[in-house]
């Protein structure tokens, strides 16, 4: 009891005694120094005491399907610190290979008592994942927010950048630098967000004059060696542009056009999507599809926190539109023999 008496106010800067008025229920400690020490025992794994154990910390849940994407960091940060402006303190939860899958995360968050939970991407995007853990979310009435494209039946706040908005982007711009032959690299066949990709390039190749054939629509997992895998398929088929699903896949894509002996953007235009970190510093630069992240992240947040608060908030998906990008990853049409 001692050490966690003094862990508790050393985290949260005051007396020991302070700590242990709360812990006890005694009277003289302000609401905001009582919530700090309960959000303290939280943080550092603490039981609350049996009386104190019915109220919510005030700790929300971030949960991110990876950290090598730097697009997750990215909206993680833009949350995270619009959460701490309104009094919660953020728990970064990351799925790495082999580690903690999403729904112990959902199991260890429920037992922390927190507050909501904010999914940056997940299972709640592939059609054919095991779904159960958002039901027991919404069994218990937690407070949950979803980024970007979900599976239809999961009643929760979405906040989405429009992909059918950017594939047009993506494929007006090449087609106004001449390119007819374009190939897509999606992510896996049950994934919403490129299930809506693939959707709008097919609405949008007829009227814009293009080809896309199925054998120029190739499907990947999130990296850059899928992309550069799928990116060598394509080039097989005659396709002097690529339009990738992340910037990770374009990354991939560039270098396999490089392998084949070829060049970006000379030879082959390569156009990602997100506009995460250093992808004006890349080889050449990456032309993309920017995500606003600042503004999607500030309706993530206003979201939770109007449904932390009770207040009524829409469940209909709210779209945000990207921004094409252009830097040196992109150039017009030079047939290749």
């Amino acid at each position: 009891m001692t050490r966690r008496l003094a862990e508790v106010a050393k985290k949260v800067g005051v007396s020991e005694a302070t700590v242990s008025r709360v812990l006890n229920e005694k009277p003289g400690v302000s609401e905001a120094t009582r919530a700090a020490v309960l959000t303290a025992l939280d943080v550092l794994g603490y039981e609350r005491p049996t009386q104190l154990r019915g109220e919510r910390a005030r700790l929300v849940g971030l949960v991110l399907p990876e950290l090598s994407n730097p697009i997750f960091p990215a909206f993680a940060e833009a949350v995270g610190g619009a959460l701490a402006g309104q009094g919660f303190t953020p728990v970064l939860c990351t799925q790495t290979a082999g580690g903690v899958s999403e729904a112990d995360y959902v199991d260890l968050l429920l037992e922390q008592q927190v507050s909501g939970v904010v999914f940056f991407g997940g299972l709640y995007a592939q059609g054919d994942a095991p779904h159960e853990h958002y039901q027991r979310l919404a069994e218990r009435s937690l407070p949950t927010v979803l980024l970007n494209a979900a599976i239809e039946h999961l009643d929760f706040p979405r906040v989405s950048c429009d992909d059918a908005v950017a594939v047009e982007q993506a494929l007006g711009h090449l087609r106004q630098l001449g390119h007819r032959k374009i190939g897509l690299v999606l992510g896996p066949a049950d994934h919403m967000p490129s299930q809506r990709k693939l959707a709008a390039a097919q609405a949008v190749v007829a009227r814009l004059g293009l080809e896309l054939p199925e054998e120029h629509v190739e499907r990947a997992l999130f990296s850059l060696e899928g992309g550069q895998a799928a990116t060598t398929r394509l080039l097989k088929r005659g396709v002097t542009g690529v339009v990738c699903a992340s910037d990770p896949l374009a990354l991939g894509a560039v270098r396999a056009v490089r392998r084949a002996g070829l060049s970006v953007p000379d030879d082959v235009s390569v156009v990602g999507y997100d506009d995460s970190s250093f992808m004006m510093c890349t080889d050449p630069p990456l032309t993309t599809v920017r995500q606003p992240i600042e503004a999607m992240g500030r309706a993530v947040v206003d979201l939770l926190v109007g449904e932390i608060a009770g207040v009524k908030v829409t469940h209909d998906e709210l779209l945000f539109e990207p921004e094409l990008v252009v830097r040196g990853s992109t150039a017009p049409v030079r047939e290749r023999d």
